[in-house]
């Protein structure tokens, strides 16, 4: 589980220090679409046939928070269900993300 735990915490650092520039020019955007879909990944993995909740806007300052969470979350759902291929796909998106923050 440590490369998507690592990712997630690379990137939430990130973006904890983030400029509020560089954030307001759409890094937070990004993060909080980031975070909305790691949400849904680990809601359809420990709740299937559930619809997902979503991740609420709490602004630029929050989004680094809300990514941590979401990741986190994301960790233990595909702990809990051995998935590699979600592990896989999951560290690829946020590796994605990470690049272009």
């Amino acid at each position: 589980m440590t490369p998507l735990q690592s990712a997630v915490d690379a990137l939430a650092d990130r973006l904890r220090a983030l400029p509020q520039s560089t954030l307001a020019r759409g890094s937070a955007a990004e993060a909080l679409t980031l975070a909305r879909e790691l949400a849904t990944r680990a809601q359809c993995i420990e709740e299937p046939g559930r619809e997902a909740r979503e991740i609420p806007d709490a602004g630029m300052f929050a989004v680094g928070d809300q990514v941590a969470v979401a990741g986190h979350d994301l960790v233990e759902a595909v702990r809990s269900t051995g998935g590699e291929r979600d592990l896989a796909a999951a560290v690829e998106l946020v590796r994605g993300a990470a690049a272009r923050c």
